[in-house]
Order: C-alpha cells, then structure tokens, then sequence
C-alpha cells in the first residue's frame, strides 16, 4: 500500500498540490495564532533600565485576578526590610516620574518621553559618570549624554526641568553614559531624596542585588516570604513588568483576540483541509471503483488512502513550523505597533502551539479521509462504478447532525449577543463566531441548499443565456454536489468578510458619533510634560471669554460587588465647569457637589450597583487604591459612555503621572476668535502645552477604539486569504477535471466561446448561490451587534464594503474556472478526451 500511494502522489499533481496547500497554510496560520495566544498567557517583558537586577520587588498588578492598568507603588520602608533579608548585598530602591528637559522654554524634542529617577538606580542599566560628579543636593541633577547634547549642557551649567506641571531649574553636576543600548527612554537623575520627594514619597520598585555565590532563585524566595502580599516578586524575564505598569491589563485583550480568531481559524482550517480533500477522493472515485472491481478490499483501500493522507500531513505541517513562527511574530507586531501590547513585552511560541497547528492539520485531514474516503471503501465494485459514472449521494444522518449542530450554535450565539450581552470589549467575541459557526453549518448543507436555488433561478437564466445557460443549468442540476465544492468556501469568505467589516465599521460610528455628542467643550488644552499643575485651571478660568473650563483625567478601575469586582471606566473632572463641558443630564443630586471622596455615575449603573444619592460606593482605583466615594449626583445613562465620574484631584493621584493631561475649555457666546488667541498664548506660556478644539479629544477616543483595527484586519486577512486559496484550488482542481467533458463538448459540435459561455453562467449562478448563503451567514454577527451597539438591525458602513466582497469573490470564481478553461481547451479536443 506504501508504493501505491506512494504512485498515486507521482501521478495525480493536481489535486494532491491543492491539498497539501490547504493542510501547508492552515497549519501556519493556527501556528501564529497559537504563538499569540501563548504569548499573552505568558506576557513577560526583557527588563530594560534594571536589567542588572536579577530580582525585583514592585507592587501587586493584580486585584482580584484583575489586572491594574496604573502604576501600584509601594512604601519605601519596604526597601529597608528587604535589605536586611539573608542573601541580598543591596536593595535599591526606584522610582520614575515625568521629566521634560526644556530648552529656550520648550521640550526638547525626543523620540519618547524622558523619565527622572534617583542616582542610586543609575547602577542598575548600568549607567556610569563620563563627566561631572553625582548630584548631592537637592538643586542638582545628571542628564543622559543624549539629552545633555540637545540642550547643550555640560557640568556646572543650568537647565530647566518641568515636573509635575511646574518648572524647576537644576544645576547639571554630570553627564551619564548607559553601558549598551536597552533603554528606550531619556533619563534624567537626581539626588535619592529629591526624587522620592518629586514622585510623592512613593516607590515603584525595590532592585534586588543576592551576596556573591548566592542564587537569585534563593534570595528571590527568601524576599517573598519576607514582603508576603505587600508586593510582588519578579525574577527572569518578567522583571520588565515592573517597568511597564500597567501592561498586563492588555494580557486579557491578547488572549481574547487570540482565542476568538484563533477558534474561527481553527474551524476554517478543518473545513477547508477535509473539504479539498474529500473533493479530491470524490474526483477519483472512479479510481476507486476500478480498484474494488479487480479485486482491492475495503481494507486495502482505506489503508492506501490513510497513507497518502499522512505523507501530505507531514510534508505540510514540518514545512509549516517556520512560516507559522513567522506569521505569529508578524501578528505580534500588528499588536505593538497599534499600542495593544508594549514593545518591550517578548513574543513566545514554544512547542504548544506547534503541537497545536499539527494536531488540527492532521486530525482535519484524518476526519476528511474517513468521511470522504469511506463510501469508496465500502461499496461494492458494480455499485461503485455506477456511482462514479451518476454523481456521489451527499446527504448523510451524521452530516445533517453535524450541520445542526453549527447553525443552532451559530444561531445562539446571534440570540446571546443581543439579548445577555453588554455594551463592551467582550461583545465582538460573541458575535464574530456566530458567522463562522452559521457559515459552516450552511456550508455542509450546500449540495442541498445550491440545487434548490438553483431551481429557483432557473426561470431567468433560461430567459437572458439562451443555450449556454441551458448546459449551465443542466450542469448544476446533475452535478449540484460539485458544484456545492465550489459554493462551500466562497460562503465562508463572503460571511466573515462581511460580519466582520461592518461590525468594526458599525463599532467606529457609534464610538465616534457618541463621544462627540457627550462633549460640550470648544476647545482643550493638552499637555506634554506630564500633565497640569493645580492651577493652571484656575488662570484658565480667569481668560476673558472663558465661560468654563474643567481638568479631565480618564483611568479604569474596579467596583466591589458581592460577586466579585466589576469592570469601570473611570473618569475626573473639575466641579466648577463640568456641566458646561459635559453633557451629563442631572437626575438626582448635584454635579457641583463633586469635590473629595466623591463619585457620581448614571441612574442605571446605580440601579446595578444598588445605591442612591448619599449611599458609599465601594471602588478600588488603576493603582488599586481603595475608596469609598460618596455618590453626589447621578445622570442619565448613556449606553456609550458608561464612565463613573469622580473629582480630577481625586483621581489624577491615582494615575501613571499623578496629573490632569487635559482642560476642557467652554467659551462664552459671541466671542469670536478673540478668545482663541487668547487661549493661545496662554498656552504659550505653559511649556508643552498644546491647544486644540474639543473634536481631537473624540479623535484620541477613536485612537483607542481603533486600537485593535489593525490587529483585527491582519487576522481576518488571514482567514478570507485561506478561504480564497481555498476557493481557488477547488475551482482550479474542478475545472481541471472537466477537460474531457469540455472536450466532448466540442467533439459534438460547441465551441470555444460556447464552452465559456456556459462556465460563465456556471459562475453566475455559484456566486449567485454563495453571497445569499454567504450573507445570510453575516446576518448573524452584523444584526445583534448593531442591535446591541446602535438599536439598528443595519450596520453602520459604506455598501460599498460590501460590494467589494461580493465582487472579490466573484472574480475569484471567473479567474479560477475560465483562465484554466480556456488553457486547457487550446490543446485539440480528441487529445483532451483520451489524457482523461
């Protein structure tokens, strides 16, 4: 059976290319989604500045199995304890803060922020003294080589600094030199005490240096038991989180992109893998018959078709392994360059996900060949050869079954996410499978669902293709199964095409549209140095033609309930201007109450969390930060912009750089564009400041819906790209196997142009059949989300989208039918009968 399979790799090319491209790219793609996958499970990041520390003590990530998305510092007293712990040489303490250089008055210009940290950390990159000695007072500071050259500093000469908001003038005591490259960010050092006393008294980490001939793997152990739960001790190559606060709260985003796409993927696979494959073992079924008439046995068949099949596996998934490592990476970077995951953070595709992509390439391909390969194996030789001559019986119990079981899947699916899901990340993970699941349980019906369209098309193709549509039509009525090859992969194309263009277009609208109508500001002042000092806001007031202005802080953190934590988006605003730069409609209480310990949120959200005006509302902060806010106020509810609203100067302390980034300005009627200079040059005199109208803070909220647009697209890419190979060696290996009925055709009078014309009408009616299935199959993604996203059963977008779709497939279907056609019909119609 090896050297008969073996024979029939050599002499059937084709179809057997056809496969082992689908099993080839399958099992890379579902590698690169398992190496993404992976790599959020595992989320570490190479330490950069304290990569000589091989332990690090850093404040918790985590609430409640929760990630943090701002920094959690710890008590500087916990430095001491540490060094004191058995096996540790030095514990030294860090902390980083905002430092914009400033030269003739504004900020230098620098390919990412610069960060201020006390000397003692200095060892940690390492750096080290070129010139100059360390800062002692608290007036001194070392700049890096790199930002002393742009402001044209050298020891004993000043320069002015802003922290926190306000301007600080240092004298430079030395230049630093960093030992290697790893760094991404300026630094700028001062005295230990001036820099815990600029970063609030706090520290972000503890760097821990073990005694020599001591482990790090000891002194780390030693170190927890010491700290317990007030921090988190890191070691290997998650040393880089405690340099990226905030980081592991895109862990969740990575996993869910991963497990969503790669589940679909995973699915698409299998059914492309078994269905080029069984269109392959269909395509030979006259092989077979002929085998059984002299004498194969059942046996021998399924062994000879088993043995093929794992030549091709293997072939496939060995020469996958390096492809499917790269498209991960290539992934990974889409994820990093849009801002979902940090650059730092180090992309793992260990022997899991490779195991992963070979299992499902091989198992697709086993279940294919029993399927596929079994009525073939099984039927008697006479039998046989008059199936192979008739066409292939289609319907079967366990297919029907299996059908089911994906459209009532893909149908719950639609029905979940319109009626039990929210507004939020998590609904796209409902409603993207929907239209994979659907559209895989349409495309196991097709043979079915194609004849009986077809017949419902019959009447006006009769009417406009004369006798080319006739041969179409009598084609299609013979050979619907062939034909529902053909319509199988273009269904699944057109329904995640579409389900997922317009659910990302509908989600843009809605984002867009929302936010600008929430904003009442005319104009915003952005800051670049690391935020606003306190009172800023205050001379922002003061401009003539000012009528309000309100500091804006947004951040995420948590609500207590009694099931566990929930999800918030958080948001801080100035009492004195609030309601004329938001649109919060006042139900209860008053927004000018928000001062302190304060919160106010809509009608809705406290129904949910079951308070009123005046009742405490258990929160936890980004840092983790415990609160109980009094509720002041609450507003109506907005689907879209579901933020709880507390005090800018309670929350700003809570955040990565402890201030405000934006003021929201509302000018008084009639003042023209008088007020607008004077903004201006107010923020002129602010270093960093930058004045915009209020549309560039819906445009930085659109930045952050977007943030997966590009990451989406990449992946979906990928799946319409396998589905259209996938259409493509269907088409091309069905076409292939017609020449002889082609070339009976002209034997018997039709020509060139006759042939095609009927290949054309052939197309017609497989595109015809595939976009209704195919957007039935989108209707159940695109109708719940826009449902739940716009109360439209229509999705937001361009029809232009979708006619693009349509048209793609469409002439995926003509290129890969005629151009073989027309090829294969330039040899002479008797040489083409006798080669078949």
């Amino acid at each position: 059976m090896w050297r008969l399979a073996l024979r029939t790799l050599k002499f059937r090319r084709t179809s057997f290319v056809a496969t082992f491209l689908a099993m080839f790219l399958g099992a890379a793609i579902v590698i690169g989604c398992g190496g993404l996958m992976e790599t959020g499970v595992r989320m570490a990041a190479a330490p950069q500045r304290l990569r000589e520390a091989p332990v690090v003590v850093t404040g918790e990530q985590t609430y409640d199995s929760s990630a943090l998305t701002e920094r959690h510092r710890i008590d500087a007293r916990l430095a001491g304890e540490v060094a004191r712990v058995h096996g540790v040489r030095a514990a030294v303490p860090d902390v980083s803060f905002p430092a914009t250089v400033l030269k003739d008055g504004k900020p230098l210009t620098e390919k990412s922020a610069s960060y201020g940290h006390g000397w003692a950390s200095a060892r940690l990159t390492p750096y080290t003294l070129a010139a100059g000695k360390t800062p002692v007072t608290g007036g001194e500071a070392v700049l890096d080589a790199g930002l002393a050259r742009r402001a044209g500093a050298r020891p004993g000469s000043s320069v002015d600094i802003v922290v926190q908001g306000t301007v600080h003038r240092f004298r430079v005591s030395g230049i630093a030199e960093q030992r290697g490259d790893h760094n991404p960010d300026a630094a700028v050092f001062l005295s230990d005490d001036r820099a815990r006393e600029l970063a609030g008294g706090r520290i972000d980490s503890v760097a821990v240096l073990p005694a020599p001939g001591t482990s790090a793997a000891a002194v780390a152990d030693a170190v927890r038991a010491e700290v317990g739960d007030r921090a988190e001790v890191l070691t290997g190559e998650r040393r880089g989180l405690a340099e990226l606060p905030g980081t592991l709260s895109s862990r969740r985003t990575v996993v869910i992109l991963a497990a969503v796409f790669g589940s679909s993927v995973v699915l698409i696979v299998m059914f492309g893998v078994a269905s080029t494959l069984g269109l392959s073992l269909q395509q030979r079924a006259r092989e077979m018959a002929l085998l059984r008439a002299v004498g194969s046995t059942p046996k021998q068949l399924r062994r000879m078709i088993l043995t093929e099949t794992a030549v091709l596996s293997v072939a496939s998934v060995l020469l996958a392994l390096a492809p499917g490592y790269a498209i991960g990476r290539l992934l990974f970077k889409v994820l990093t360059s849009s801002g979902v995951v940090a650059p730092a953070i180090v992309y793992h595709a260990g022997p899991l996900p490779m195991a992963v992509g070979a299992a499902v390439t091989v198992l697709a391909a086993a279940g294919a060949t029993r399927f596929a390969g079994r009525r073939a194996a099984r039927t008697e030789p006479v039998a046989a050869l008059a199936e192979s001559t008739a066409g292939t019986r289609w319907f079967s119990l366990p297919r029907l079954l299996l059908a089911l079981f994906f459209l009532a899947n893909g149908i719950g699916l639609a029905i979940a996410t319109a009626t039990v899901m929210e507004d939020g990340p998590t609904l796209a993970s409902t409603a993207g499978p929907a239209s994979v699941l659907f559209g895989v349980g349409l495309a196991l019906l097709a043979p079915g669902l194609t004849k009986a369209l077809v017949a419902l098309l019959r009447p006006p193709v009769r009417a406009l293709s004369g006798l080319s549509g006739q041969l179409a039509l009598r084609n299609a009525a013979t050979a619907h199964v062939r034909m529902a090859g053909a319509v199988a992969p273009i269904v699944l194309l057109i329904g995640i095409a579409t389900g997922t263009l317009y659910m990302q277009s509908t989600e843009d609208h809605v984002s867009r549209t929302s936010y600008d109508e929430n904003i009442l500001a005319d104009y915003v002042l952005d800051s670049t140095t690391g935020g606003f000092a306190p009172g800023v806001v205050a001379t922002v007031r003061a401009t003539p033609g000012v009528a309000a202005a309100s500091e804006f802080v947004t951040s995420r953190g948590f609500v207590d309930r009694p099931g566990g934590p929930a999800d918030a988006d958080l948001r801080g605003v100035s009492a004195e201007g609030v309601r004329q730069s938001l649109d919060l409609p006042v139900v209860a209480g008053s927004l000018e109450d928000l001062r302190g310990d304060t919160v106010a949120l809509s009608d809705k959200k406290a129904r949910e969390y079951g308070v009123r005006v005046g009742d405490r509302l258990p929160l936890h902060l980004g840092d983790g930060t415990a609160l109980r806010p009094t509720v002041v106020a609450l507003y109506t509810d907005n689907p879209k912009q579901q933020y709880l609203t507390l005090p800018a100067a309670t929350l700003a302390p809570h955040t990565g750089d402890g201030l405000p980034h934006q003021i929201l300005v509302r000018t008084a009627p009639g003042t023209g564009t008088e007020v607008h200079d004077r903004l201006a040059a107010l923020a002129a005199r602010v270093p960093g400041t930058e004045l915009d109208d209020s549309s560039s803070l819906a445009g930085r909220n659109n930045q952050i819906q977007q943030i997966l647009v590009s990451a989406n697209y990449t992946i979906v890419a990928m799946i319409v790209g396998y589905a259209a190979i996938t259409v493509v060696n269907t088409l091309v290996s069905v076409t292939r196997k017609r020449r002889a009925e082609f070339g009976l055709q002209r034997l018997t009078g039709a020509t060139r142009a006759q042939v095609i014309g009927m290949l054309t009408v052939e197309g017609v009616l497989i595109g015809v059949v595939a976009t209704v299935l195919g957007t039935l199959a989108s209707a159940t993604t695109i109708v719940p989300y826009s449902l739940v996203k716009s109360g439209s059963y229509l999705p937001s977008g361009s029809l232009g989208i979708y006619l693009a779709i349509v048209g793609g497939s469409l002439l995926l279907v003509f290129g890969a039918t005629l151009l073989p056609s027309w090829r294969g019909m330039r040899s002479p119609a008797v040489e083409t009968v006798k080669a078949a």
